[in-house]
């Protein structure tokens, strides 16, 4: 894939690429812009091998992060060899959510500063301690499970033991949350800052991003099919939960340690200072404010920190230009951080987000045992049931192909702002380059936002019940409206608030919908625990105990969870329209999404 091109040079500077065009502030006299020295030459050339080994490296790293978004391929197996509760195995996954969220502001943080390679190193660790762990824990719990005693048998002295597996079990998932979350971050922060500050900035962020949801659709297909379990016990479709989990520990260590090799951010520098620039001619920053001592911009952030050509003179392990810049470089990026949190848009647009993005991961993370529910022990159905893989891939492949489709269109018809940094200045701009009326990001935004509610009022109002075979339109709903969404957050975060502090922004909203996922996790295994109950004590159940006591039946086990599911998504929609068209929001201060 060719690098995407960058937005010309800034105004008196001769439109070239970045890699070839003088430095915002040069020390000398530009060259006259002619035939490019072999020199000038042989460093572009390095420039786009670094770029497109990057962009590369990237993606491989997204196309096999997404490992947890195959949860409940295999959940429901906890519930029929472990013996687990709903509320358990919401446990597991909501272990994953938190761990996958609630860290990103920090590793966001780390990414900006120090690069994408130190996240990814730290995903191969955790996902390689992660995995490992889960195998250990589910083969020791499942002895212990075999040594109980059939109802009525005697009492069980296990539950101890049982309840140690289990925390191992919770740890092991905080680990993999943490290693998804820094191995995609690596991957989607590489592709924003070496591609996103030209036209196609939506596509930048979206190809990542859409590698991250096609890696649950192939993981779950060799999960199924290479990694069948070969018990004869077993249900058809079931994994071989120990040996899946090994293989992931292997592979992801191993793109783990590619990816420390192969993504490099190229150009920093430059970017640092554009940025500086830009946030210049804004008003807002005096150049000469950075280097003096005690001085800090009026509500920008800027650092008080004393002389820096004093700390020059006492650091001597330092170049003083890399020390220059790299004093630069912080002073920029914690200034940004503090105009991102001090705007109050921001923050109706991450509730927004949190609310819009909790159903979809509850739905994804709970589709196995809402898919066992379909079909009652009691009733006969012809040919066979569908299967969670198969939903799993269906989920990838959509939300796979709205994120793409969302990055491109919105190049094309979305407006684009004339500043690649952070928005701070109105500019204004109705028409796109093509001179057509343009399309906001918000509108699509919304758009697949209500695709995404329209898919869980049709599983909430009993639509799939009995009739597994239509189960494809909720997951693919679902599936397009998540995706988007996902996709279309951050390429949101890029266009208003700039390119050069995107992992820590980014970061922040992305902690967000930990809490949500956690919350409707909860909700949901509420409504079908409780429904559990009802079936066992009505003498619904098989009557074989156990297992057949943790399993619910029928439209009732999801259909509340699922309707108040759709209506937080609504409300999401009215929290980001206020955030685009409400008082002294993105419209009226003229910010061009």
């Amino acid at each position: 894939m060719a690098p995407f091109p960058n937005r010309p040079g800034t105004p008196g500077a001769a439109d070239s690429s970045p890699e070839t065009s003088p430095l915002l502030r040069p020390t000398s006299p530009p060259s006259t812009p002619s035939t490019l020295s072999p020199t000038a030459s042989l460093r572009s050339r390095s420039l786009r091998f670094l770029r497109t080994t990057s962009l590369l490296s990237a993606l491989v790293s997204a196309l096999c992060a997404g490992s947890i978004t195959i949860f409940s391929l295999y959940g429901a197996t906890f519930q029929s060899r472990l013996h687990y509760s709903q509320f358990r195995v919401n446990g597991l996954a909501s272990a994953a959510s938190i761990a996958m969220y609630v860290p990103v502001p920090l590793l966001g943080y780390l990414c900006d500063r120090a690069g994408p390679a130190l996240l990814s190193l730290l995903a191969a660790g955790m996902f390689g301690a992660g995995y490992s762990a889960a195998a250990v824990g589910y083969e020791r719990a499942k002895e212990v499970v075999g040594r109980m005693p059939p109802v009525g048998g005697g009492d069980w002295k296990g539950e101890e033991e049982e309840r140690r597996w289990y925390v191992l079990m919770v740890l092991a998932f905080v680990a993999i949350g943490i290693g998804t979350c820094s191995m995609y971050m690596s991957a989607v922060a590489t592709c924003a800052k070496n591609f996103g500050r030209g036209k196609h900035r939506g596509l930048a962020v979206a190809v990542p991003i859409a590698a991250f949801g096609l890696s649950g659709m192939w993981l779950s297909q060799v999960g199924s099919r290479l990694f069948a379990s070969r018990d004869a016990s077993t249900e058809e479709g079931e994994v071989d939960v120990v040996r899946f989990f090994v293989f992931l520990a292997v592979l992801l260590v191993a793109v783990g340690v590619a990816g420390a090799l192969g993504l490099k951010i190229v150009d920093e520098e430059d970017l640092i200072e554009e940025a500086v620039e830009e946030l210049e001619r804004s008003g807002l920053l005096d150049g000469s404010a950075m280097f003096t001592p005690g001085r800090s911009e009026n509500g920008y952030g800027a650092i008080e920190r004393g002389d820096p050509f004093d700390q020059l003179e006492d650091a001597n392990t330092k170049d003083p230009a890399e020390e220059e810049a790299l004093l630069k470089k912080q002073w920029v990026l914690n200034a940004e951080t503090r105009r991102f949190l001090t705007d109050h848009t921001m923050w109706c647009f991450a509730l927004g987000f949190f609310f819009m993005i909790g159903p979809g991961e509850a739905f994804i993370n709970n589709m196995g045992t809402v898919i066992k529910s379909l079909y009652p022990p009691t009733l006969h159905y012809e040919g066979k049931p569908t299967s969670t893989a198969t939903h799993v891939s269906i989920v990838g492949i959509t939300s796979t192909a709205a994120r793409l489709l969302t990055g491109t269109l919105t190049d094309l018809l979305a407006p684009s702002p004339k500043a690649r940094h952070i928005q701070i200045t109105p500019s204004r701009g109705l028409l796109g380059s093509n001179g057509r009326l343009s399309v906001s990001r918000v509108t699509f935004l919304l758009a697949f936002a209500l695709l995404l509610s329209l898919g869980l009022t049709g599983l909430a109002s009993g639509l799939v019940q009995n009739h597994g075979d239509r189960f494809w339109l909720v997951s693919g709903l679902v599936g397009a409206g998540y995706g988007a969404v996902f996709s279309l957050t951050p390429i949101i975060i890029t266009v208003i608030w700039g390119v050069e502090n995107f992992a820590t922004n980014w970061g922040i909203v992305a902690m967000f919908p930990a809490l949500g996922a956690t919350l409707w996790g909860l909700v949901y295994s509420a409504v079908y625990q409780a429904g559990a109950k009802r079936e066992a004590s009505s003498g619904g159940g098989s009557g074989r105990g156990g297992e057949e006591e943790n399993l619910c039946y029928g439209q009732e086990c999801y259909a509340p969870a699922f309707w108040a599911m759709a209506a937080s998504v609504w409300i999401a929609c009215g929290l980001v329209l206020w955030a685009w068209k409400g008082r002294n929001g993105w419209a009226q201060r003229g910010i061009v999404v």
